[in-house]
Parts: C-alpha cells; structure tokens; sequence
C-alpha cells in the first residue's frame, strides 16, 4: 500500500502580536506572577520562615540529621540543591546536607508527597540512594528511578546522611516549614 503524500495539508498563518515589555525596560530577570523563590533550608542552620495557611492540613514530614522538614511542598536535597528550570505549581523546598566527601551529588533526591504516599526520587545522582523500608531488604535506586515509601523509611544519600520518612500529622497555620529538632544527634 503506497502512502499518499499528495495531501499536504497546511495551518494558516498566526497574526503576530507585539511582547508586552515592562514599563521601565528592565528584562534582566525573569518573573513569574504570583510565585514566590525557592526556600534554601540548610541542615541544622534553619530559621523559621513564615508559612501562610488557612486551615490545619495533614502532611509527612522527614527528618535528615537534626533537621525536620514538612512535606507540603516538594523537596530537592543535596549538597547544593536547585530546583528545575521549569516549575507547576508552589515553589520546591531546597535542603542543603553536608557532603565533605562529595559522595552527595548537588541535588540528589526529590521528596514528593502524593495524597496518602510519599515518594522519593533518585535524581541522576553520581553515588545513588539506598532505601531502606521497614521490614523488607535495601533497595538500591537507580538513577531517575521513583518509589513509593512509608513512614519508617530510612534513605541513605551518602556522607552519613539518611533521611527517615515520618509520619502523616497535622500542620498548624503559621508553623514553619523545618525546625531543628532538640535532643537528636
């Protein structure tokens, strides 16, 4: 059977239209309406920052060193996390670990909470993760590989990082979104 390609079929041209540039000409920076930087988090250097919500919502939380972090956003951990180019939705969290035998690549794994599940995400790091769930054998990750973990999940990054999953709780309004833990080593 021959393929027809005497049928070309072509779109009509688009008008163009003009950009809108801002007022005062300033084009150095770009700048997306209604969202807020990335939070930089680092391990046991964290202050409080200020979260505005409405309602107590539930949400996990993980816990790397003394280091408590809430899950109502995405998360990038490493030795010097950044988030992707192109973001939907609110602005990922960035937690920063010390790696002094780099064996941390510089954003190493994504926490994610979906609905009822977390989910962690080994991103292209060099060392790789190393997932530990409570009662089942390690599972090494491979690079860009997802898996869905439950509260009691230990995560070894590298360089004597691990992050454990906690369990889902409620966040109160205005309580911010890590804390240094007390009495933890």
């Amino acid at each position: 059977m021959d393929p027809d390609f005497d049928d070309t079929v072509t779109a009509p041209r688009r008008p163009m239209v003009a950009p809108i540039l801002p007022a005062d000409g300033d084009l150095d920076d770009t700048v997306v309406p209604g969202r807020e930087p990335a939070q930089l988090i680092e391990q046991a250097d964290t202050a409080p920052i200020p979260v505005q919500e409405e309602q107590a919502r539930p949400f996990f939380r993980y816990r790397i060193g003394r280091t408590v972090v809430w899950l109502d956003a995405v998360s990038y951990v490493g030795r010097r996390p950044s988030s992707p180019r192109i973001v939907h939705g609110q602005m990922p969290r960035l937690v920063r670990v010390p790696s002094p035998g780099h064996e941390v690549s510089s954003t190493h794994v994504e926490l994610r909470q979906l609905g009822s599940s977390v989910v962690i995400t080994d991103m292209r790091s060099t060392n790789g993760s190393t997932v530990f769930p409570p009662g089942v054998a390690p599972h090494k990750l491979r690079q860009g590989e997802s898996v869905v973990v439950t509260p009691g999940t230990l995560v070894d990054i590298g360089d004597g990082n691990v992050i454990e999953i906690l369990p889902l709780q409620l966040r109160a309004p205005g309580e911010p979104p890590a804390h240094i833990q007390e009495g933890s080593s």
